[in-house]
């Protein structure tokens, strides 16, 4: 591990999903909710691929849809209950190229990080 690694890891640049609670829904009634997420300590987070995956329940009806750093969640739900899953970020950092060391590098500590959350429909 390198001192650039070392101090890279020390200001901590890394994907967050923040905390969320997300709205309750109604079954036949449309829903829509989303979250953003973003890199920690990075003022130009716009730079970076979000690439998202979810995995678990959500209710029949629901679709996810992703427009960059958003992940919505929206439809028509046609079940009730409590629906819990967990949303899997990655990201693909931009590479600089370092003119010193003629190498590309990538300054995240983290390149993927997870969450759980619970949608309840009634």
């Amino acid at each position: 591990m390198s001192c650039d690694t070392i101090v890279d890891c020390i200001i901590n640049k890394r994907p967050e999903i923040p905390n969320k609670s997300f709205t309750v829904g109604n079954i036949g009634y449309y829903y829509q909710d989303d979250i953003t997420a973003e890199i920690k300590n990075e003022p130009n987070d716009n730079y970076y691929d979000y690439y998202f995956d979810v995995y678990g329940n959500l209710p029949d009806g629901l679709d996810l849809y992703t427009d960059y750093r958003t992940l919505s969640i929206e439809g028509v739900p046609e079940t009730s209950g409590s629906f819990t899953f967990t949303i899997q970020l990655y990201v693909d950092p931009p590479e600089y190229y370092d003119e010193d060391s003629q190498e590309w590098e990538d300054n995240l500590c983290s390149h993927s990080t997870s969450k759980e959350f619970t949608i309840l429909i009634n």
